[in-house]
């Protein structure tokens, strides 16, 4: 069983920074794909980032490309998001997950964990 649990969020400006870490239990971390997922009021939780289980492979959504980078650190049993950039839209609670395979994957449902979320919220 693995449990993750985000911080990091908060009140930004748009245009301004903020970084999201993800700290998860269990020993077996380090094999794990993990990804973000963030969900705004109103709709669907959406795909945001993805990173393979040694950092190899990443993915991210067309509307964050070029502003959010993902890493981890497996030693520290830790993923982030660093979000730059942050426009008013990128508003919404953002979700760290986690799936058993070592490969990368947009999809919510492939997902075996999940964590409490974290808000973020941009202000025009």
């Amino acid at each position: 069983q693995v449990q993750l649990v985000e911080s990091g969020g908060g009140l930004v400006q748009a245009g301004g920074s903020l970084r999201l870490s993800c700290a998860a239990s269990g020993r077996t971390f380090s094999t794990y794909a993990m990804g973000w997922f963030r969900q705004a009021p109103g709709k669907e939780r959406e795909f945001v980032a993805s990173i393979a289980w040694n950092g190899g492979g990443i993915l991210y959504a067309d509307s964050v490309k070029g502003r959010f980078t993902i890493s981890r650190d497996n030693a520290k049993n830790t993923i982030y998001l660093q979000m730059n950039s942050l426009k008013p839209e990128d508003t919404a609670v953002y979700y760290c997950a986690g799936r058993r395979v070592f490969v990368i994957d947009q999809s919510p449902r492939s997902y075996d964990y999940w964590g409490q979320g974290t808000q973020v919220t941009v202000s025009s």
